[in-house]
């Protein structure tokens, strides 16, 4: 059945817009975990406007041997002052896997995948240095993106999705062509023995609808839609009713 990877960013946003440690993403974390997440996703950005080094220290010691960890962030983003770079913070907690995405410094949110044909000559060493700290390597990638055989070939295990134009569409009340992009680059990805991870404004009017159409997705990782509706319903409930959606889908 597909994970829920819990993603804790939006604590700290929160957090850090007052200072101090409150609220706390290691409790959130245990939360998300004691409610039946699969795993905690984190994306610790350079300006730290959200999770920091760490944070990504701490939530290790406390995922490690319970669920998956996975890290997200911009491989290409050079160290700086409180920042050690990414793959620094990989090689120091070794997550169960690293979700490389393409995300520069000014970018609110991430809203893009790789392009293959301009990046994979970048990526091949930091890809193969990943692999050999033993972390599963995923690549934030468009549904439709060209290029999959590029990253079966430099090692990559997984694809992540970008779903935030499914969930456009699906607000819009049409995302059978959006749907159907990202079934077919699922199909695609696995065919050449990559996995499927997904994520990127997936909630729960649209996850459903998104596991059903789209097969073998191994991961989803959610946090804003997770912790909007956690505001308002709490956050353990919110975690089951994901997990409900998911087992849902699944036919279980």
């Amino acid at each position: 059945m597909t994970v829920l990877s819990v993603n804790v960013n939006k604590v700290a946003v929160l957090r850090n817009s007052r200072g101090g440690s409150e609220p706390s993403v290691v409790a959130a974390a245990e939360a998300a975990i004691a409610a039946g997440a699969g795993g905690i996703t984190v994306h610790p950005r350079p300006d730290q406007r959200h999770i920091r080094p760490d944070d990504v220290l701490a939530l290790a010691r406390v995922v490690a041997g319970r669920v998956e960890y996975n890290l997200e962030g911009n491989p290409f983003a050079p160290p700086r002052p409180g920042y050690p770079g990414f793959i620094a913070l990989v090689a120091a907690v070794r997550p169960d896997q690293a979700t490389l995405v393409p995300d520069g410094d000014g970018q609110l949110t991430s809203d893009h995948g790789f392009d293959l044909s301009r990046d994979a000559d970048r990526l091949r060493p930091l890809v193969a240095q990943l692999k050999a700290l033993g972390v599963r390597v995923s690549l934030f990638m468009d549904a439709g993106a060209q290029g999959l055989a590029l990253a079966a070939g430099m090692g990559v295990d997984r694809i992540e999705l970008y779903t935030g134009p499914y969930a456009e569409a699906h607000a819009a009340g049409d995302a059978g062509r959006a749907l159907a992009l990202c079934a077919g680059t699922a199909r695609e990805a696995a065919a050449l023995g990559l996995g499927v991870n997904a994520g990127h404004d997936l909630s729960q009017g649209n996850l459903g609808d998104f596991l059903r159409g789209v097969p073998g997705v191994l991961e989803v990782s959610i946090g804003h839609a997770l912790f909007s509706e956690a505001l308002h319903e709490g956050l353990a409930p919110t975690v089951r009713a994901y997990r409900a959606i998911i087992a849902d889908a699944a036919g279980q």
